[in-house]
């Protein structure tokens, strides 16, 4: 393969050196391309458009293969527990024994808020979304902790990555509990991530609460499809705002903010809609999935299909496991799951469904594990917060280290009126 293309615009040809990946993947360099031609490229969404060299996650749609580190996402979420895995994203490889419980160390001494930061959930109205609480509140903990905000100081870095993961779960339990208008618990750092999350999502003072460990087991196979997913919208806000040499705190408060989209990470919440509005019209699933066929309708299935997956989202395979698991398991009696299942099998068989490539993905079955675990659907989009918080300080950390690191500044092709005389008031 030749190792670079020539671009041809006029008179003027100039050469694309070619950027070819470990995988095999290949780019065209334009970094010189305005410089030599005068010209840009023009990328709507960014769909060819490579913006950075990562080693972190490797993605293959066409293949639906989605690998962390180079290890496959199979693997790891049958062997790996999240902690582990926040670990192999952030240092590049797997921990050892004791790596692992040095981390785990290092988490518990951060999982406290300051007391002054429990007034600011005074100041948010009841029924405030907590992914605003949760963005809000990790942008506020750098007036909490300005001693570690330089980021050219790896001991300073460390410090805001080891708060935000061991802060976080508090900071969005906190916030449904101040949903619900009840006591905020603290946590207990005897439990491991997930149990402790779910202990002050879920317990009350006045009763002894026990973590159902298969709860347990589902949220945490969930953290772990979601750690990260290369450069997605959330990820890629992340970077950008990393660029401009934002502290750590605000770079992952505007990734909270970009995942909270509808089209992002609200797709799960839109998902348990949709099948909450299916089971009020009386549970007749062929009446909608001809609704999602007929191009007249404004109606379409939400959970299906992927920007990038062309095949099975590898992520779904796992999740759905979980979830045909933890249903029989814990026998609940509940008929959102079985319009689920019903709109599962013809997203497998129909033919409309499989020319099209859509099949159930990640959204589809956690929304409907996050059902069965008992949590509020406002907060299906914090827990994917929560999981992918590793991945986005994976990311913040890669972009400034990299050797070639300069604040993003896209360009455009301007559209609008060319020069215009001014028009004074009197005569407008």
């Amino acid at each position: 393969m030749a190792d670079a293309a020539k671009l041809t615009i006029g008179d003027t040809t100039t050469e694309l050196p070619l950027v070819a990946g470990s995988e095999d993947e290949v780019g065209l360099d334009i970094a010189k391309l305005r410089a030599e031609t005068g010209a840009v490229t023009l990328d709507e969404g960014f769909v060819n458009t490579g913006s950075t060299r990562s080693a972190i996650t490797f993605l293959d749609g066409e293949k639906g293969i989605l690998r962390y580190r180079g290890y496959a996402i199979e693997q790891l979420a049958a062997n790996c527990d999240f902690v582990e895995i926040a670990y192999l994203l952030l240092h590049g490889e797997l921990p050892s024994a004791g790596q692992l419980d040095d981390f785990r160390t290092d988490l518990r001494q951060h999982t406290m808020l300051h007391e002054d930061m429990r007034k600011f959930y005074d100041g948010f109205q009841h029924n405030a979304h907590p992914m605003a609480i949760l963005s809000s509140v990790i942008h506020a903990l750098s007036t909490f902790y300005a001693d570690s905000l330089d980021v050219n100081n790896p001991s300073d870095v460390h410090r805001c990555t080891m708060r935000l993961l061991a802060k976080v779960p508090t900071i969005a339990a906190y916030a449904h509990k101040k949903s619900i208008g009840q006591p905020l618990v603290y946590p207990k750092n005897n439990l491991n991530y997930c149990e402790n999350f779910l202990q002050m999502m879920f317990s009350v003072p006045a009763e002894q609460y026990e973590v159902d460990p298969v709860h347990a087991e589902a949220l945490n196979l969930l953290l772990i499809v979601h750690a990260d997913h290369e450069q997605n919208c959330s990820t890629s806000t992340v970077r950008m705002v990393g660029s401009a040499d934002a502290d750590l705190f605000a770079s992952i408060a505007a990734g909270v903010a970009a995942l909270s989209g509808p089209l992002h990470g609200g797709a799960n919440e839109a998902c348990v809609a949709m099948l909450e509005r299916i089971r009020e019209d009386g549970g007749d699933v062929d009446k909608y999935v001809a609704m999602a066929k007929d191009k007249t309708k404004s109606f379409r299935l939400m959970g299906f299909g992927h920007r990038v997956y062309k095949s099975f989202d590898p992520r779904a395979k796992i999740i759905k496991a979980a979830c045909d698991k933890l249903l029989k398991q814990q026998k609940i009696n509940d008929p959102i799951f079985g319009i689920a299942q019903k709109l599962e099998e013809v997203a497998l068989t129909d033919e409309y469904f499989v020319e099209r490539q859509l099949y159930p993905n990640v959204d589809f079955y956690s929304g409907v594990i996050y059902r069965a675990l008992g949590i509020p659907v406002e907060m299906f989009t914090v827990l994917f917060a929560m999981g992918r918080l590793p991945g986005w300080i994976a990311h913040w950390q890669e972009m400034r280290q990299s050797p070639g690191k300069r604040i993003y500044r896209p360009r455009q092709i301007y559209i609008g009126p060319t020069e215009r005389e001014f028009v004074p008031m009197d005569k407008r």
